[in-house]
């Protein structure tokens, strides 16, 4: 494997509008990034990936782009962005942006141009069909509820939108998209931006021609997922966008991509692959159902383990996942993968280790390092998300009481991970001087940065130690480019794996509150990691306290 500058980095994702608030307007911005690098850069952390930041409406919290060029005014201007690139870099830092050309805005400027003359050029930027009869072109349903096509006022044709009706999908199928999205990405880079987090790439290659599909559910529509799941040819799209931007610009990518067929991984992440790395999902769609959030089934520890070890199996050497525990559409991993009220500062560090310690690219969302958790909705009118709002529908629909139904959205939302970074535990929580967009997790006075900073056994010295041994001379090139090999498997509620390399270190979690006595496949010669102060072991057993996690050298 050819080695690259981003094989050694640990990321970080900032969602910005939750991040920090300098202006007192109650949203984050750029400037409030700005003052936090010193933060980020004691973390550990060499690549911030932030949340869009582009001109938008915000139906879908920026993901719904109006204007590729410029910053949105609630983040600040592009002299703060270009700023910040700049002294990223001054402490050897790289700022990745989103990536979001799937879909626009029903605000950019290319679909009023394509409504108001759908037959002309600009009508050729975005799928347009005619209604047949009043009925819509396709039984598909949108990644949020409904049919994915809506109205153009005043004629009889309707537009695709795999999300939401204000992101209309573009046409990637005409090469004049294709220009205008190269042009972009190619501007940002020559800017000194590091590279693109790519959204929900899988969906800008369609099967065609678009047609019915067997409906899933009682409203008569089939999930868009089973048109993408027939659809081929989405890498002649990606090698000509890998080669024409990044490759040039030696840049980082990592996609969402969710659909890949097996055989295409090398296409995907090998050694020429589209993107440097994608992230490992398989354990944050585990237990999802096409019926919805309701129907959903918790994931154990034991599905865990298996979640991740098929993941590394899958990937082995061919390239480099990038490992999430959460992120900014999921709720917060130690109140999703962590049975309830097992959200203990040893669990937290048990299940960040495990994940940290993983062959790839470590990705830690804001306020992961400080072990933030799910918030408490008292009403659903607290509720910003679009997704769950039309989640608590679908279950309301199905025959669950208001009561029930804010409950069940509740574990799933993704306002889990919106809610406000917890700095301090004054006021609004140290985001900001204003009234904050989305209330702030009343548990910040208990769970803050400040408060962890300077605690040895926090949780936010936990990552910063687990961040310290990755770059570490000795060990790096065994965490970095070292085998995974899995072991105890049939030992539950026990995941361990060796990382063998120039070292050999074996990683080993008590996923359970209880204590385990364990057999000791070989003898450690240090304990490198331990978020206990002691271990109890000899030649043959180990014996594990609730959560405990270790890295040992064997």
């Amino acid at each position: 494997m050819t080695k690259k500058w981003w094989h050694d980095k640990t990321a970080y994702q900032i969602y910005p509008k939750s991040f920090l608030d300098t202006n007192g307007d109650g949203i984050g911005d750029l400037k409030g990034i700005i003052s936090k690098l010193d933060y980020l850069k004691d973390l550990g952390v060499d690549i911030l990936w932030l949340s869009p930041i582009y001109v938008s409406p915000f139906a879908d919290q920026g993901y719904d782009i109006a204007d590729y060029y410029n910053i949105d005014p609630r983040f600040g201007t592009m002299e703060d962005m270009e700023e910040l690139i700049e002294k990223a870099k001054e402490r050897e830092m790289y700022i990745v942006m989103d990536l979001v050309v799937n879909h626009c805005s029903d605000e950019h400027e290319w679909f009023k141009k394509a409504c108001a003359d759908p037959d002309g050029e600009y009508g050729n930027y975005f799928y347009i069909r005619e209604k047949k009869d009043g009925k819509s072109p396709t039984n598909w349903r949108s990644y949020f509820g409904n049919s994915v096509w809506s109205d153009i006022p005043g004629t009889n044709k309707q537009y695709l939108h795999s999300f939401h009706k204000k992101q209309p999908d573009l046409n990637w199928e005409n090469e004049a998209v294709r220009e205008e999205v190269y042009k972009n990405i190619n501007w940002w880079l020559d800017k000194g931006l590091g590279g693109f987090r790519i959204d929900a790439i899988i969906n800008i290659k369609k099967a065609l021609p678009l047609q019915d599909y067997e409906p899933d559910r009682a409203d008569g529509l089939c999930s868009i997922q089973e048109m993408l799941s027939r659809a081929n040819g989405v890498g002649e799209f990606l090698s000509e966008m890998r080669d024409r931007c990044f490759k040039p610009h030696d840049a980082f990518t990592v996609g969402e991509v969710f659909d890949e067929k097996p055989e295409e991984l090398d296409s995907f992440i090998g050694e020429n692959g589209y993107f440097s790395s994608k992230f490992d999902f398989n354990e944050t769609i585990f237990g999802g159902s096409e019926k919805g959030w309701y129907d959903a089934k918790a994931i154990t520890p034991e599905d865990y383990k298996h979640c991740c070890f098929a993941a590394q199996r899958h990937v082995g050497t061919t390239g480099f996942l990038s490992n999430i525990i959460e992120n900014h559409d999921e709720p917060r991993g130690v109140s999703h993968y962590l049975p309830e009220g097992e959200c203990s500062l040893e669990a937290k560090k048990m299940l960040g280790g495990l994940n940290f310690m993983l062959r790839g690219i470590p990705f830690i969302y804001q306020g992961q390092e400080i072990g933030m958790e799910n918030t408490v909705f008292s009403s659903i009118d607290e509720v910003d998300d679009i997704a769950t709002l039309d989640q608590y529908q679908t279950t309301l629909e199905a025959g669950y009481s208001p009561e029930e139904a804010l409950n069940i959205v509740s574990r799933y939302s993704r306002d889990n991970a919106r809610t406000p970074m917890q700095w301090d535990a004054s006021a609004n929580t140290g985001f900001t001087n204003g009234t904050p967009w989305l209330k702030v997790n009343p548990n910040y006075r208990d769970i803050n940065v400040a408060d962890q900073m300077n605690d040895e056994h926090s949780v936010f010295m936990f990552y910063k130690k687990l961040i310290q041994l990755r770059k570490h001379p000795r060990w790096k090139e065994t965490i970095i480019y070292g085998t995974l090999e899995p072991v105890l498997e049939d030992e539950k509620n026990i995941m361990a794996y060796y990382r063998k390399g120039p070292e050999t270190l074996l990683i080993i979690g008590n996923f359970q509150k209880d204590e385990q006595e364990v057999p000791l496949p070989r003898m450690p010669k240090e304990i490198l990691i331990n978020n206990y102060q002691e271990v109890s072991y000899d030649e043959t057993r180990i014996h594990l306290k609730g959560w405990q996690f270790l890295v040992l050298e064997i």
